[in-house]
């Protein structure tokens, strides 16, 4: 039934489909879609507007108009609709042991002398590598690495110092590996294109069952990266912990800011 009531609206020439006000509707009114912030149904929207403050942009805004009245039952069926969702496309780590090897669960610690010493060298056949910057070993201490691909109950997530990183960062930053990784279990992501309610419910359990020690941050400098703080802020909240956040930022040049 169409009432007139308030109801939030977003300016598709503003919204630069960054995806900061989907974690901060409670409701699960907001989805990125076409690379822009659109509200799935008037019915899910409750026109408080608790999503303003995230926009960086101001696209959003309440206005007063005729929509759909606010159904507060639809919008405990959509919640859990996509709390199961995420459980169903989501391995467990049962699952994880006999299916695809990318997903299976794995820890190991730095490589040792005698490994290093094994490992396979330069013939002088061989042409000479490129210098590289960084470590020659990589700092990972655990597989898999993608949040989507990581159970709450992963085993190397237990009172772990976790490093949340955006999934260009490891690319643009020289030092990634050598200045952000060590000592932390890594989990990687992009806040702009997956689906961030499904990233509050994954990293909301993790919070409440992992004894997670500290959480450091990583994204880029663009806008778009700035909505990992707001989930992982959503989370916390949802799963009612404090755990010490740090945020570090990485410019488009690799350049920490």
């Amino acid at each position: 039934m169409k009432v007139k009531r308030q109801i939030i609206e977003i300016d598709e020439n503003l919204c630069d489909g960054c995806g900061q006000c989907v974690p901060d509707c409670a409701e699960g009114a907001l989805e990125i879609i076409d690379g822009k912030a659109r509200l799935i149904a008037e019915k899910y929207c409750d026109g408080l507007g608790a999503c303003l403050g995230a926009c960086p942009t101001g696209a959003l805004k309440v206005v007063e108009r005729e929509a759909d009245d606010f159904d507060e039952e639809a919008v405990e069926e959509l919640l859990a609709a996509k709390q199961n969702e995420t459980r169903e496309t989501e391995p467990t780590a049962d699952a994880m042991a006999c299916g695809c090897a990318s997903s299976h669960i794995q820890s190991f610690g730095p490589t040792t002398p005698c490994q290093a010493a094994n490992q396979p060298r330069e013939t002088a056949m061989a042409p000479a590598a490129a210098p590289t910057a960084g470590p020659e070993q990589s700092a990972l201490t655990h597989w898999p690495i993608q949040i989507r691909l990581v159970p709450p109950e992963a085993p190397f997530l237990k009172g772990a110092d976790l490093l949340v990183a955006a999934d260009c960062v490891p690319v643009a930053h020289p030092d990634f590996n050598r200045e952000l990784l060590p000592g932390k279990t890594v989990l990687l992501g992009c806040p702009k294109f997956d689906d961030a309610e499904s990233y509050v419910a994954k990293f909301s359990e993790i919070f409440a069952t992992a004894g997670i020690k500290s959480i450091t941050i990583a994204i880029m400098e663009v806008p778009c990266c700035g909505s990992m703080r707001g989930i992982i802020q959503a989370a916390q909240q949802r799963a009612a912990t404090s755990i010490p956040v740090e945020e570090v930022v990485i410019g488009v040049r690799g350049n920490r800011l």
